[in-house]
């Protein structure tokens, strides 16, 4: 494990872009505004409020040109010239929080998720249920923006998210740290009211279309299923991590 200083800002802060998202992270006195990073195309009243929202705030405005406000946002039609990097005080890396005398019992794992909506929804239901983390790779999965935010309701910004490269990367890092790797799938005979688990157990959920990819299920120690006695045949992906998260919910108590 390296210093502070070796840590990827991603690993440290969401980014929201444009101009409304921006202004909202300034003026909640509940989040912490790093910095902001203006295009030095931005100019003109909308500018101005960002400035003087930020100097209001306390946090540092920095200028770059426009294409890096593009890279840094990761999206070029939306960011408006404008990005904020918000501290998430419970984002760390997965190796971190691996390596912590006391590691997390119980995370879940987002493999191949695509739909900012569903991992929004995912990061505000596994927050209410109190798990330890769940595990959002950099690579695979939707990128932690403003659609992200937006469907948690906010709840993104202190979600207990720990990052990684990909999902095979954090299977094979969960599995040398001895966990159970568990896997959702419909034709699973085992249910996740029924599995015997380890003292630490990470559950792997899988994308939209294609579930949960190949790299990962290799290494998964069982499958379980939602049990569905209606003529369903899958829940959407975000409702089963709500019915998994609430089911750990009620083994704790």
């Amino acid at each position: 494990m390296g210093d502070e200083s070796t840590i990827s800002p991603k690993d440290r802060f969401l980014t929201v872009y444009g101009r409304k998202p921006v202004l909202e992270a300034l003026a909640d006195a509940g989040l912490r505004v790093d910095k902001v990073i203006l295009a030095d195309t931005a100019r003109g009243p909308g500018a101005a409020e960002i400035q003087r929202a930020a100097k209001d705030a306390g946090v540092p405005v920095q200028r770059a040109s426009a294409h890096r406000v593009k890279v840094l946002a990761g999206n070029g039609k939306q960011d408006q010239g404008v990005l904020a990097d918000v501290v998430a005080p419970r984002m760390r890396a997965l190796s971190a929080a691996l390596a912590d005398r006391r590691p997390p019992s119980r995370v879940l794992l987002l493999d191949g998720i695509t739909t900012p909506a569903n991992v929004g929804m995912i990061l505000r239901t596994a927050t209410a249920a109190g798990l330890d983390g769940v595990i959002v790779p950099r690579r695979g999965v939707a990128a932690l923006d403003p659609l992200v935010v937006k469907a948690s309701a906010g709840v993104a910004f202190r979600a207990p998210v720990l990052r990684c490269g990909s999902a095979r990367e954090a299977a094979e890092m969960l599995s040398e740290a001895g966990y159970g790797l568990y896997a959702l799938g419909a034709s699973a005979r085992t249910t996740v009211f029924d599995v015997d688990l380890p003292q630490r157990a990470a559950f792997v959920l899988g994308g939209e279309t294609a579930g949960v990819g190949g790299e990962v299920g290799e290494l998964v120690t069982e499958w379980v299923s939602i049990p569905m006695p209606g003529d369903v045949e899958s829940l959407n992906v975000s409702a089963a991590a709500a019915v998994l998260s609430f089911e750990l919910v009620r083994r704790a108590r």
